[in-house]
């Protein structure tokens, strides 16, 4: 009997420990069910500013003067006045050719046109006085027609000589070779001493216009109104010339306006050619150099700007999600502009806190912790072409 009641006691006593246990782990968990626990998120401010728009394209810049200097008559070079590699500018004298024929030349023309002035003014003396001798047939009708015919055809001699010696100097100018334009001199192709021909194709160098220069690129010809809308415009649009693949990693060697859009479209590419012109005083910008640009092509005023990850794509339209206390809000938003880097919106307002990170876990008026303080700005730059 004895025995029997230990037992008893001992089953109840493991019983009542059974069920302390099997109400202690389950507590937690009715516990947990009642209150929701708040999804952490990260947030970030609504800016608004002003955010240019970009087109982007490959360009090769160009000169927008390149002379190859050659002879313009046949010579001996006797002077090379420049270096290679040195700025020259406008009618700067840049090489003599040998002159001495051209000047024998000259002096032969001015010598046969004073023989023929001289002949023509003795001819205008007895013409004068057969006319006074004719008036009493003191000279027959026919010598006067024939001095008269003397004096026209030595004035025609006289003019032919003042036309040797015109021609005369111009090739004497051809002795001297001055520069077209303001540039800088290319590599020398002759040396002092060469005889030069008119037919020679390459020239002694070239002399090639750095500053301004000119960017020529090709655009898609969907781009044609918006490049046509900006040459309409009071300002020429702003381009800016990267030597990176794209318009950000690479460094900005200038900034230009474009000047120029093509009087037509390439039919087998379907694209367009424009041109700008860019102030290159630093000749950052080289003849021949592949470019990137990033032409504006639109300036939105106060717009208010997101980061790509704060927008959501819901089956109707896309929505944000909006700090409401320690809650969310679902806000449908419109897109208005959207790159790589930033998203224009409407729907919200600027200082608007909206969820960038831990969207997938939230739906409206669930509680959310915010991780870390709360962005003050959010972090755009300027949108990539």
């Amino acid at each position: 009997m004895h025995i029997q009641k230990k037992t008893v006691l001992l089953v109840v006593l493991l019983v009542a420990l059974a069920a302390l246990a099997f109400w202690y782990v389950m507590k937690p968990v009715t516990a947990k069910s009642g209150a929701p626990v708040a999804v952490p998120v990260r947030v970030v401010s609504v800016v608004q500013k002003d955010v240019p728009r970009f087109a982007s394209g490959i360009g090769t810049v160009l000169s927008l003067h390149s002379v190859v200097i050659r002879p313009q008559i046949d010579g001996i070079l006797t002077r090379l006045l420049v270096k290679e590699g040195q700025q020259v500018k406008k009618d700067d004298l840049l090489a003599t050719i040998d002159d001495r024929s051209i000047r024998a030349s000259l002096d032969q023309a001015r010598a046969q046109l004073g023989e023929s002035q001289a002949q023509l003014a003795v001819a205008q003396i007895n013409l004068k006085r057969y006319k006074l001798l004719s008036v009493d047939d003191g000279v027959s009708k026919q010598t006067y027609d024939q001095q008269q015919a003397l004096v026209n055809q030595l004035k025609a001699t006289a003019q032919g000589n003042q036309a040797a010696i015109d021609a005369a100097q111009v090739q004497l100018s051809y002795t001297r070779i001055r520069s077209p334009v303001t540039g800088r001199v290319g590599i020398r192709n002759v040396d002092e001493g060469n005889f030069l021909r008119t037919s020679d194709t390459d020239g002694l160098f070239t002399v090639t216009q750095i500053d301004p220069i000119a960017v020529e690129f090709a655009l898609p010809q969907q781009m044609l109104p918006t490049l046509q809308r900006l040459m309409a415009a009071p300002e020429q649009a702003l381009v800016q010339a990267y030597i990176g693949a794209d318009g950000t990693s690479g460094e900005m060697l200038g900034e230009g306006r474009l000047s120029l859009i093509d009087n037509q479209i390439n039919a087998n590419t379907g694209t367009l050619r424009a041109k700008a012109e860019f102030s290159n005083a630093a000749q950052r910008l080289w003849p021949g150099q592949l470019v990137t640009l990033k032409i504006q092509t639109a300036l939105d005023k106060n717009a208010l700007v997101v980061p790509p990850t704060v927008v959501q794509r819901g089956l109707e339209h896309p929505f944000v999600y909006r700090i409401k206390g320690d809650q969310v809000e679902n806000v449908p938003v419109v897109m208005v502009y959207q790159d790589s880097d930033l998203h224009i919106i409407k729907g919200v307002s600027a200082g608007d806190q909206l969820v960038s990170d831990g969207q997938s876990r939230l739906k409206p008026g669930t509680r959310i912790q915010v991780l870390g303080d709360p962005v003050a700005q959010a972090n755009v730059s300027e949108p990539k072409p």
